[in-house]
């Protein structure tokens, strides 16, 4: 109950800060320290927050008479579903990654700088790239789909701090436990799995919550530079290019595109409680 009164006290500063700014900024927008960074404050550039939230009952369009919440629910469902087979692909193969790199020192040594360079290519450039290569690309026959291209894109971004919290959370291991299991000639696939794992799971969970949102973002990313229909970041882009006529239709996507990431982010936390629940974390021992 706490975490859902701060999140709407959070969502109430929010609305009240950019009324005030509304009512006390420039219309036209503005400079500050010789920079032009002050955002407009006309109806067109900022509309008020009750307009924006109340776009999400009025019909799509002319053309359609579906209230726009709905377009924007299907859009965030169709995306969710990329996202988290993009979290899934992501996830395995940043823990295999890390378990390598944990295992083998010479792996490590070679393999995270090309991890961290891997982060430098801009997405938006990648995405075109990958959707070329997937459609030339036909494992055993079978054409891949175009959905698969933006997933995978978002797997991307997922697997490095996935990957870079589980290799901490492996090397965090206490050396005495480490020496316990010795004792007992356990195998290293033993110790992995018995003591490493469950060592390394309350670092691997912040990774696994940067993993979810960086998910969430190459999937919108992707979709916008693919062009790839039916999900929130088509919409993004669709409704952008009305912004002019309906300026407050646009921020119904984004607000599509927030919901989604915080549905990723309590998947993941939901997932963590069921794993910890009634166990005992090693800093609350």
């Amino acid at each position: 109950m706490r975490k859902v009164i701060l999140f709407v006290l959070a969502l109430v500063i929010v609305a009240s800060v950019w009324e005030l700014y509304k009512r006390l900024g420039p219309e036209t927008g503005g400079s500050l320290l010789g920079w032009n960074i002050l955002p407009r404050t006309s109806a067109n550039a900022m509309p008020h927050s009750w307009t924006m939230v109340g776009r999400l009952f009025d019909p799509e369009g002319r053309a359609s008479s579906r209230p726009i919440w709905r377009v924007v629910l299907a859009g965030v469902w169709y995306s969710f579903r990329l996202a988290l087979f993009g979290l899934a692909v992501g996830a395995l193969v940043g823990v295999a990654l890390a378990t390598l790199m944990a295992r083998f020192q010479i792996v490590r040594r070679g393999l995270l700088p090309y991890l961290i360079a891997s982060q430098t290519v801009p997405l938006i450039a990648l995405a075109p790239l990958v959707v070329s290569w997937s459609g030339r690309v036909h494992p055993l026959g079978l054409e891949a789909p175009r959905w698969l291209a933006v997933s995978l894109l978002g797997s991307f971004l997922a697997f490095f701090p996935i990957s870079i919290a589980t290799l901490k959370g492996l090397e965090s291991t206490p050396a005495t436990s480490l020496e316990l299991m010795q004792s007992y000639a356990a195998s290293w696939f033993q110790t992995l799995r018995r003591l490493r794992f469950p060592a390394a799971l309350p670092s691997m969970v912040p990774g696994f919550r940067l993993g979810a949102s960086a998910a969430v973002v190459g999937v919108v990313v992707a979709e916008i530079s693919t062009g790839l229909d039916g999900g929130i970041g088509r919409l993004v882009l669709t409704y952008g290019q009305q912004a002019t006529s309906d300026p407050a239709k646009v921020y119904t996507a984004v607000f599509g595109a927030a919901v989604l990431g915080l549905t990723m982010a309590a998947l993941v936390a939901t997932t963590d409680w069921l794993l910890t629940h009634g166990r005992v974390r090693p800093e609350d021992a």
